[in-house]
């Protein structure tokens, strides 16, 4: 059995390849920087191996075994620091070398289309990695894709956001910019495809659909999918710092990844040509197709992957293990109890929370605090959560990112990624009948210790509420 080394195994992609490979009968080692964030399904677990890798951390690497056959490079650090592109490049020379001690055969990068004469500090970087990865000791094999469209991509998500909330749009003038987008299926199919394939060795291939439009076209075709009359002009006044902010209020993005992404949308993304799509006898999808395909998944809870559960949606960048314990020296504490009948409807009814379930009480309260943090560069509100149902280590919660969750244990614990000054834990776990819900505050300095006092009336009445709420007509 082949074994292959899947990096950026807990990223949009890299969740949805991985099925496909192990159904494709691959030995997969699932490469990821925090195995708390990672959760494979259950029918995959005994096929599977899971490392810990940093690749900007050298001696993390020793961790790869030595007998992979196959390498997928799905990693990137888009807006996670302003060096991003120096730490990219770090990390393919560490895993070029690395790599060069093992037996693999091939690698498979997943790249950006860098036909521009003037690409982005993004693009730019993505080429950069492919230069460094290309002197290895392997045959590496590049896919240089545009916009990827489906549900729960970033792309996607953006556009949604834009067209669903905006009837009347005046856009910066980069919505002029063309572009060539290609559905996830027809990307993860690609991947696979390629892999093992020796006339993809070492050769690079763009690949996109069959359509070439502009951003205002994209925006336009979409309202046309969703039944929605949008209106847009382009300006040529707006700058590229007034776009940035203009995409981070409207959309559920970051400003960093606004920042990132403006600068990217400037360029052209077009296919050179379609030789890969010809070579593997694959018919892509239309970009109106891909749109509908998605709406299916989301329809049915289907969402496999969203770019929101990525730390590149929030602000911080940090590893779960970190911050699981949560402290009590130097903090101030909220605890509230409440006795329960029917402990399973109350689980249930935590774990719906945020997203369009909302915060149970005082939600304007909670959405003005999401505008508020939205306002001072924060991720407010707007992630929402992937699946209404199902909560996992590593997701987010509107402007919360979660640490653990775990039904059996009857425990749920939140860390706080909108901007404070200080640190936040919000945790609610059931014992004895009772539900026990904890609000933690570290306060950094004089103002984290001024600003708990400041809000600790808004406090009483909404985490007071919440608990009423979670566990009405369920208590004794």
């Amino acid at each position: 059995m082949k074994k292959v080394l899947l990096t950026g195994a807990t990223g949009y992609i890299g969740k949805r390849l991985l099925p496909v490979l192990v159904d494709k009968g691959y030995n997969v080692v699932c490469c990821v920087r925090d195995r708390n964030k990672f959760h494979p399904e259950e029918s995959i677990k005994s096929k599977i191996q899971i490392i810990e890798v940093d690749l900007s951390i050298k001696e993390t690497l020793n961790n790869i075994p030595p007998d992979i056959d196959f390498a997928y490079y799905l990693v990137h650090s888009m807006s996670t620091s302003s060096d991003y592109d120096e730490l990219e490049k770090i990390s393919a020379i560490n895993f070029r070398e690395r790599l060069n001690e093992t037996n693999v055969k091939q690698v498979v990068y997943l790249s950006g289309i860098v036909n521009s004469q003037n690409l982005s500090k993004h693009l730019n970087s993505r080429r950069n990695v492919e230069i460094e990865l290309s002197k290895g000791n392997f045959a590496l094999t590049t896919v240089r894709a545009g916009i990827i469209i489906g549900s729960g991509s970033a792309s996607f998500e953006i556009i949604r956001d834009l067209v669903e909330k905006l009837p009347i749009m005046i856009a910066p003038k980069w919505l002029k910019t063309k572009c060539q987008p290609i559905g996830v299926s027809d990307v993860i199919k690609i991947l696979t495809d390629i892999l093992n394939n020796e006339k993809t060795f070492n050769k690079s291939y763009d690949i996109a659909g069959d359509e070439v439009l502009t951003y205002k076209q994209m925006l336009l075709e979409f309202a046309s999918v969703r039944g929605l009359k949008r209106y847009i002009w382009t300006i040529p006044v707006m700058t590229p710092k007034l776009s940035s902010y203009w995409l981070f209020f409207i959309t559920s993005t970051s400003y960093k990844l606004a920042t990132s992404l403006v600068d990217s949308m400037k360029v052209e993304v077009i296919a050179r040509d379609n030789e890969i799509m010809k070579l593997l006898n694959i018919e892509p999808l239309s970009y109106r197709d891909s749109i509908k395909k998605a709406f299916k998944q989301i329809e049915q809870n289907e969402i496999v992957s969203s770019w929101k559960d990525s730390t590149i949606s929030g602000i911080l960048n940090f590893k779960i293990s970190d911050y699981i314990k949560v402290p009590t020296y130097g903090c101030y504490r909220d605890i509230r109890k409440k006795q329960i009948i029917d402990i399973d409807v109350c689980i249930e009814n935590i774990w719906r929370i945020g997203g369009e379930t909302g915060w149970y009480y005082a939600n304007w309260l909670w959405k003005l605090r999401g505008f508020i943090d939205k306002i001072f560069g924060g991720v407010g509100l707007r992630r929402g959560r992937t699946n209404i149902s199902n909560i996992q280590a590593g997701d987010t919660l509107d402007f919360w990112r979660v640490l653990y969750a775990n039904k059996a244990d009857k425990r749920l614990l939140l860390f706080a990624e909108m901007k404070l000054p200080g640190e936040a834990w919000l945790e609610f776990q059931i014992k004895d009948s009772w539900l026990i819900q904890t609000a933690t505050f570290r306060p950094k300095g004089l103002y984290g210790r001024i600003y708990w006092y400041a809000v600790l009336p808004l406090h009483g009445i909404i985490f007071r509420g919440m608990i009423n709420k979670i566990t009405k007509s369920n208590t004794r």
